[in-house]
């Protein structure tokens, strides 16, 4: 008869195994106004109930939930937000409210993933249905992942010693907006499709910086782009296409920059770290079971870099978010 080895710990397992009970439990109390009930102030599980509008039992194992995760705190029966979701659940106005992507993940990503077994099998997506307000749920939650990323990219990346910023090929243009705040003396210029050009333009135009930006309408494959930059942005564009057209988009954005620019490739990456970053490899299937896109292996990324005329420098993660490879134009 064979015993565990000394010292196996299941917990790691079923910390894991248990994960979607955490998560649709952070939903549930996202969405019924618990943190948001919580910035009045200290509350017991009846007072959170009467606040939220909740029973009082719901309310007890939400709490508790919350607390047993860190996203609460726990004293003389009274509970309290964490710093994290006093920032970024309860409308505090410092920062990201990351509410509408957790409602994403909950109407749009949770369902998907009930058929990633079928996505194990065949590395194909599961159907992806926009109807009714779905599509306006997928937008507005990836747009405000999207702006958490921007914000830690600008907190975690000095962007000042840059005179012009291109940002190439992304969809938000929250990354652009975060770098010009940061940089004050910079020009900006965004180059995307024309899908996303209106929502930059009146991101740009709210933050104050219409006239220190400029918005070209280019395909990112096809279409030509300006040049003599000193910083190139690409977010979130790799994990959007295949290896040859990541290959061409990086040759293109090494051109329109001047020698000594700074690159900036902001996505997810598979590492070959003894312990891979969990939050990258969950994006991986992410992706993968939303619409088939790739989180691709670092050191290929870094490959096309160096094939480009790009040098590698450093790899930075950025807190809750994708992490950054900086390059320099040789």
């Amino acid at each position: 008869m064979s015993h565990p080895s000394p010292g196996a710990d299941p917990s790691s397992i079923l910390g894991v195994a248990t994960g979607y009970m955490a998560a649709k439990q952070l939903f549930a109390a996202s969405e019924a106004g618990v943190f948001a009930a919580l910035a009045d102030g200290p509350a017991t599980a009846s007072e959170l109930a009467t606040r939220a509008g909740l029973p009082e039992r719901t309310a007890r194992i939400l709490a508790d939930t919350m607390s047993g995760f860190g996203l609460l705190k726990r004293e003389g029966g009274r509970y309290t937000n964490s710093p994290a979701t006093a920032a970024y659940l309860a409308g505090g106005e410092d920062a990201v409210d990351l509410r509408p992507f957790l409602a994403f993940l909950d109407a749009i990503s949770y369902p998907h993933w009930l058929g990633f077994a079928a996505t194990t099998a065949s590395a194909e997506p599961q159907p992806l249905d926009f109807s009714g307000d779905r599509m306006q749920t997928f937008m507005t939650g990836v747009m405000t992942y999207n702006a958490l990323h921007a914000k830690m990219l600008a907190e975690n990346f000095d962007f000042t010693p840059f005179s012009r910023i291109l940002d190439f090929g992304g969809l938000s243009g929250a990354f652009l907006v975060e770098a010009l705040r940061t940089a004050e003396k910079a020009h900006g210029t965004f180059v995307a499709p024309g899908d996303f050009l209106e929502f930059t333009r009146k991101a740009l135009e709210d933050a104050g910086l219409a006239d220190r930006s400029d918005v070209v309408e280019s395909d990112p494959l096809t279409g030509e782009i300006p040049d003599g930059f000193d910083c190139v942005l690409l977010e979130h564009v790799v994990h959007r296409f295949d290896a040859e057209q990541n290959k061409a988009l990086i040759e293109k954005a090494r051109r329109a920059a001047v020698p000594g620019a700074t690159l900036v490739l902001l996505d997810f990456f598979l590492d070959e770290d003894p312990e891979q970053r969990a939050i990258d490899a969950l994006h991986a299937g992410e992706y993968l079971v939303i619409d088939g896109t790739v989180v691709y292996p670092e050191d290929e990324v870094r490959g096309w870099l160096t094939a480009a005329g790009w040098e590698p420098v450093e790899t930075r993660a950025l807190p809750g978010s994708p992490r950054i490879i900086i390059a320099e134009a040789k």
